[in-house]
């Protein structure tokens, strides 16, 4: 899908607030309420946006540490990268897993709210991980940047 100025201005507003009534996002960019609405539609479905939610405050939740995990496989077949990636879908405890390339083959991200909740994150979900060859943990001090919006050129 080709997406014009209108179009990343709507996904820009919405980035912001996911929440903002159409109206008031038409008022935004510009077009009638009916045409924005059509547009936002188009937008879903094309798959550009994937989902709407509420993003948590993890240490307001008393989720206060952020770990990186780098973890190498015991090999590249196709069958221990996909049975790797199944095991890690199904755990909750995984906030993010990359596929990497470079000195580790998956980068997980995870938080805890101690090191005792890592302890037990590493016991019961990451030492069960299939394929594991080695684990590589680091502890995030804070957190700089964090952005959920995607950069795009509204042309505003």
């Amino acid at each position: 899908m080709k997406l014009d100025r209108l179009d990343k201005r709507i996904l820009d507003a919405l980035q912001k607030d996911g929440r903002i009534a159409n109206a008031d996002l038409a008022g935004i960019v510009g077009l009638s309420a009916s045409a924005c609405l059509r547009r936002v539609r188009a937008l879903e479905e094309a798959g550009v946006i994937e989902n709407y939610v509420a993003l948590l405050d993890q240490r307001k939740l008393g989720r206060r540490m952020d770990i990186f995990v780098e973890i190498s496989l015991t090999g590249q077949s196709k069958e221990t990268l996909e049975s790797f990636e199944r095991a890690v879908a199904r755990s909750e405890e995984i906030m993010e897993c990359f596929l990497m390339a470079g000195d580790a083959d998956y980068i997980l991200r995870l938080t805890a709210a101690d090191p005792v909740d890592f302890e037990r994150i590493h016991r019961d979900h990451l030492s069960q991980l299939p394929g594991v060859l080695k684990m590589k943990s680091s502890f995030a001090i804070r957190p700089i940047v964090k952005r959920t919006a995607i950069p795009l050129e509204t042309g505003n």
